[in-house]
Order: structure tokens, then sequence, then C-alpha cells
């Protein structure tokens, strides 16, 4: 019978939505109840909550950008070092690579051999050490604009999750029931996936989501309530 590994590579993709939707659905969550302790009238949350949503969208998008930025810029930079030392200090360079082997315990004649005959092809050397001596995968180009769509739209989508009771609630503590029972759903839903797609437990997972978005949700509604 033939082997099939099952290895979970998390994806830019899932990352991001990840990163959006967890803080989409507890940050919101957690305004719409401190609010709800303390005002008369659902239109003052919905406002509350949707600006909330806009500037925490942008600025959670924007997060995602510089971060992509960076590290594209990190790893364009560090491709010129190494293709700099290639050209200057090749002696130096086919000693790293004679390292790299050394360190999974191949032979001296083989760590030579590899590093003659990688010597040959400064690209594919320069790749080399790119991936083993620094551990750099060269980014997707256009992974910071990704990254910033996903999260930002990830976290719109998880803000309106706990916003959505109180559209068709007037009473301020009718919409934050109702929204207590929605977003708790979803936030067990999804820490079940995520745990579920990172190979964790994921009834663990939905568990301590769901724990971690409540606490934040009743701290906001009693502090409101105390202030």
């Amino acid at each position: 019978m033939a082997h099939v590994e099952k290895h979970f590579r998390s994806s830019d993709l899932i990352t991001d939505i990840v990163i959006g939707m967890s803080d989409g659905l507890t940050v919101p969550f957690a305004l719409a109840a401190g609010l709800s302790g303390v005002v008369q009238n659902t239109n003052i949350i919905l406002t509350a909550g949707i600006a909330e949503i806009a500037a925490g969208s942008i600025a959670m998008g924007l997060g995602g950008y510089l971060a992509g930025r960076t590290e594209i810029d990190h790893y364009n930079s560090e491709l010129q070092r190494e293709r700099d030392e290639v050209e200057n200090v090749p002696e130096n360079e086919k000693q790293e690579v004679r390292d790299v082997f050394a360190d999974i315990g191949l032979s001296t004649e083989t760590q030579h051999l590899i590093a003659e005959e990688m010597a040959k092809d400064k690209v594919k050397w320069v790749d080399f050490m790119m991936k083993y001596e620094l551990g750099l995968d060269k980014p997707d180009p256009r992974r910071a604009r990704n990254s910033a769509l996903n999260i930002g739209l990830s976290y719109i989508v998880g803000g309106l999750v706990p916003l959505s009771p109180y559209i068709f609630n007037k009473a301020p503590l009718d919409g934050l029931r109702w929204s207590c029972i929605v977003t708790v759903l979803c936030l067990f839903v999804f820490g079940f996936f995520k745990a579920r797609f990172t190979g964790q437990n994921p009834w663990a997972g939905a568990v301590r989501v769901t724990l971690i978005g409540s606490v934040a949700a009743a701290a906001a509604f009693f502090i409101a309530k105390l202030f």
C-alpha cells in the first residue's frame, strides 16, 4: 500500500484570513457589548461599530501590506548581498556550502564535490544560499497587496457578524443577547476550523477562541457599566 503523507502547509491566504477574521470577530463584538451597557439607541452602536470596522480594516490591511513589503525588501537586500559575495569571495561561499552539507553528515569528499559543482551555476548557487544558509524563500511580489486585501476584507466580514443583530433589534440589550449567540457560534466554528487547518485539536481550539472573544466582550460590557 502506498504511503500518503498528510501535512498541512499553511498558505498565505489562510494566514491572512485567520489574522483578519479573529480580530474582526472580537474587537467590534467587544465594542458593541460595551456600548450596549451605557446607551439606549442601537443606531449609536451601529454607527460606532461601522466606524470601528472601517478604521480597523484599514489599519489591519495597512499592517499586512507593510509586513509584506518588509518581507520582499528584506529578501531583495539579502539576495543582492549573496550575489556580491559569490562574485567577490567565492571561496568563502563554497565553504558555506560545504558547511551546510557537513551539518547533515555528508563526507568531506562529497561536500567538496557538491560545492564545486554548484559553483558552475551562479544563479542556482545564490538561490541555494538564500534558501539553505539564510532560510529565505522568494516571496510572491504580489504578497503585500494580496495580504492587505485579504486581511482587510476578512476583518470586515468578521466585524459585521456581531453588529448584524443590532439592525433587527431596537433595544441595545436585546441586540446584545442575539449578538452574543451569533458571535459565540461563529467564534466556535472559526476556532474549530482554524485549529483543524493548523494541525491542532479542533475542539480545544474552538473552545479557546470562543473563550477569548467572550471574555473580551464581557470585560468591555462591565467596564462600560462601571464608568
